[in-house]
């Protein structure tokens, strides 16, 4: 991966538009851990997700999609589609943009961009702050990175 080329950090501010959580048919990947937040987040009684909210993928669980694309969790309040599990939202969705593929040139940034409104606009991300969410393997690295 080309690092170098955004080696004075990104700008990135979500705009909660909800286009990152919808799409082409996909996967967003939890662990163990992330679905028991979840769960107890939704306050289910048996502190687990049913099987209309994640799906076993060979060894791995994904959240579910609704037809056309949408995470299961994406709701509409306001007008603003928002995350319905924002606060124990899955490593995976915490790190959007900051994505290997995204990040491989510029042309990978732009062209996620196209689709998310937030990219090369408002906070400020320095490249060492971007490292460590791109390499973060748990939500305590990227617990606080962004508040929006």
């Amino acid at each position: 991966m080309a690092q170098n080329w955004y080696q004075d950090g990104l700008r990135f501010s979500c705009t909660q538009c909800g286009n990152c959580c919808s799409g082409a048919p996909g996967y967003v990947w939890v662990t163990k851990e992330e679905r028991r937040a979840i769960a107890e987040f939704l306050q289910r009684p048996d502190g687990k997700l049913g099987d209309d909210q994640v799906r076993r993928v060979g060894l791995r669980y994904s959240l579910m999609e609704r037809a056309g694309g949408d995470c299961i969790f994406l709701k509409t309040e306001n007008g603003k589609r928002i995350c319905g599990i924002y606060p124990v939202r899955p490593l995976q969705c915490r790190t959007w943009p900051f994505w290997n593929h995204n990040l491989k040139n510029p042309a990978d940034w732009e062209a996620a961009g196209r689709d998310c409104p937030g990219i090369n606009r408002g906070q400020h991300h320095a490249f060492v702050a971007i490292e460590e969410v791109r390499r973060a393997n748990s939500w305590e690295g990227v617990a606080g990175w962004i508040k929006s």
